[in-house]
């Protein structure tokens, strides 16, 4: 997923409760918004079996990102998400400066 830095990047880190009540729908769901939403570049997104989880959205600015912050079908999966799906979580906004990858072709 190569983009021309500089661009932003939201860090989501999360711990799930054992609490699922349409969990994967909804995440399911915000992948399939976010995609739409102006400024958007991309998602990376692992969970591991203990529940931990980290997903980095990748945006051009900072106003797409409070723009994705403030949608309202977000704001709900935000409520729904600290009320019953996430034991804890933090997130990190970072500029990227610098991006490559490997191996080479």
């Amino acid at each position: 997923m190569p983009h021309t830095p500089p661009y932003f990047a939201v860090i989501f880190v999360s711990r799930r409760t054992e609490v699922d009540g349409g969990y994967s729908t909804m995440a399911d769901r915000m992948v399939e918004l976010g995609s739409g939403m102006p400024g958007f570049l991309g998602i990376d997104s692992v969970r591991d079996a203990s529940g931990l989880g980290i997903t980095v959205s990748y945006w051009q600015d900072e106003a797409s990102i409070a723009a994705w912050r403030a949608h309202g079908e977000h704001r709900v999966a935000q409520d729904l998400g600290m009320r019953q799906w996430y034991a804890h979580y933090d997130v990190h906004v970072a500029k990227v400066e610098r991006s490559y990858s490997g191996p080479r072709e």
